[in-house]
């Protein structure tokens, strides 16, 4: 049994939609939520795949349109809270770290780390410069600790967006095990419950799968840091069209066969 606090299940569904890396494309997005309100069913589910923050102009507005669709979502007869999984993608994996820097051996070098990979964005997004970050890193644990707190503090001044973070889970299956969501990354050599930061960090060991993984007839996955495109494959399918990076936002429904039923791009 999957340890619910950090893995979704989906449960009495018949399809499922799949949403892939965002990066802060708020317009893109609201333009998919559009398309997928569409064509909901009743017992569809809906899953995100991580990457919400980041690169993009509309980050805090991202969060806004995806608080606002789950509650669109909710009010189709027979959804329960747990019908919406969001994962945590590798950039909601970088900002909880980021709020968590002073703990850091060299918190200077893993902020820069940090903001040459869409942080600074999301820092900025909340009106904060993230050079202030980058001087609080420099001054030590007590002003680094006053800086991280401040930026909690703003993002749980926006309604919902500090319950959202709170809500993100590692990865997530269906109930009878025919499909797993990803973020990013798999390692094909462990179980599913001691992944950990291969969810986030170990693409190459996604690639890798050229077989059923744990039994999962298909593993689908919603960023490809190397801008490989869509590719719908025997046992894995990867569904990041580039959306952040100049290209659409794509979504798949599956059904209980892990085919896909429906196709929507933004």
């Amino acid at each position: 049994m999957l340890d619910r606090t950090k893995f979704g299940t989906l449960t009495g569904w018949n399809r499922v939609w799949a949403v892939p890396a965002i990066h802060g494309e708020a317009d893109r997005l609201a333009r998919l939520h559009h398309q997928i309100a569409r064509h909901f069913q009743p017992r569809d589910r809906l899953v995100y795949l991580g990457n919400y923050l980041g690169y993009g102009t509309g980050i805090r507005e991202t969060l806004d349109e995806l608080i606002t669709f789950r509650r669109e979502v909710m009010a189709v007869p027979g959804m329960m809270p747990q019908d919406i999984v969001f994962l945590r993608g590798a950039q909601e994996e970088m900002w909880q770290k980021l709020l968590q820097l002073q703990l850091a051996l060299s918190p200077h070098e893993v902020l820069n780390w940090m903001m040459q990979r869409g942080v600074a964005e999301t820092i900025a997004a909340y009106g904060v410069d993230p050079e202030t970050g980058m001087t609080a890193a420099r001054a030590g644990a007590a002003a680094l600790t006053r800086w991280t707190t401040a930026l909690r503090d703003v993002q749980r001044s926006y309604a919902g967006h500090g319950e959202l973070m709170t809500q993100l889970r590692r990865a997530a299956v269906t109930e009878e095990g025919s499909i797993l969501f990803v973020h990013a990354g798999l390692d094909p050599t462990r179980p599913l419950e001691t992944q950990r930061d291969a969810f986030w960090w170990n693409p190459g060991g996604f690639a890798a799968i050229q077989e059923p993984f744990g039994g999962f007839r298909m593993v689908v996955r919603g960023f490809d840091p190397d801008g490989g495109g869509v590719m719908l494959g025997d046992h894995t399918m990867t569904l990041d069209a580039g959306c952040g990076d100049g290209g659409p936002l794509f979504s798949v429904c599956l059904d209980r066969d892990a085919a896909v039923v429906e196709q929507v791009e933004a």
